[in-house]
């Protein structure tokens, strides 16, 4: 293969896994080689309750370390079902505000959890008509919404994550693609289901994870085939975001947790399988 990279892919990652201060977000990821930096949460604080004042202080430090935000990574949809739409919506307003202020494009979102004895079938179409309002908000707002794959929530496995794009068919709607966490539903992620759900795959959660266990692994350590589906995003002309999400540490209320050497370690595992695929991360 020649060492002349024809993919370029813009790198991006968690910031909060890092660290909670976001000079220490934004420095580790600028030494790790990313231009980008997904906004989970700023000091302690998740983005669903960032104030403006805290969200015009976020961007001035972004601004002046010269990170642009690849993505909210909002709390949507990582609720019960039964609560009304309207819960959600009001959220979701919030956090386009936010997403406004870091001049973001993107909106990670989930599609609701289920009370135990109901199965997912029960709660189908209540998960529709509240993503479909989501993504009516979405739309009129001029942002997209990214569902990303999450075990427990209704869009777990391939076939129900293509249900709710074909359902809701919004083009404010579309994939975070996450392999580790189809793998801690016992799924082959490109295997059983990348063919299915690459016409809507437009943001790229780096992670993965190994089958036996659940254990969340640097990538290309676990069960993920994150080597194939590299390749097949290369080989289909792929050019969205990159977003490391490593997990590598034991998780906080805020999510997943790594810290600044964890972090980079995943960093350079997924580097290393870019770079073997002939990708080059900026």
């Amino acid at each position: 293969m020649s060492n002349t990279p024809t993919a370029v892919w813009p790198l991006s990652g968690f910031g909060d896994e890092i660290d909670p201060d976001p000079a220490v977000q934004a420095a580790v990821l600028l030494a790790l080689g990313a231009r980008h930096i997904e906004v989970r949460s700023a000091w302690g604080t998740n983005v669903s309750e960032l104030e403006p004042e805290q969200v015009a202080r976020l961007r001035g430090i972004l601004d002046e370390k010269g990170l642009r935000v690849s993505a909210v990574a909002s709390p949507i949809g990582k609720v019960d079902v039964s609560l009304p739409v309207e819960h959600e919506l009001e959220r979701l307003r919030r956090i386009i505000s936010v997403a406004k202020g870091l001049e973001a494009g993107y909106i990670r979102i989930f599609s609701f959890f289920r009370a135990d004895g109901r199965s997912a079938e029960d709660i189908r179409d209540d998960v529709m008509v509240r993503l479909g309002a989501l993504a009516a908000l979405a739309e009129k707002s001029g942002v997209v919404l990214l569902h990303e794959n999450e075990k427990g929530i209704f869009g777990d496995t391939p076939e129900r994550v293509l249900d709710i794009m074909t359902t809701v068919d919004s083009p404010a709607l579309r994939i975070a693609w996450d392999n580790a966490n189809f793998v801690q539903v016992g799924v082959k992620p490109f295997t059983e289901g990348y063919a299915m759900l690459r016409p809507y795959l437009e943001y790229f959660q780096v992670k993965d994870a190994v089958a036996a266990t659940g254990e969340v692994v640097p990538a290309g350590e676990g069960d993920g085939e994150l080597d194939a589906t590299i390749a097949a995003l290369k080989a289909d002309g792929f050019s969205g975001f990159a977003s490391l999400e490593p997990h590598l540490a034991s998780a906080h209320e805020l999510g997943g947790f790594s810290g600044p050497a964890a972090f980079g370690t995943a960093a350079r595992a997924f580097a290393a399988l870019a770079a073997k695929n002939g990708v080059e991360l900026y």
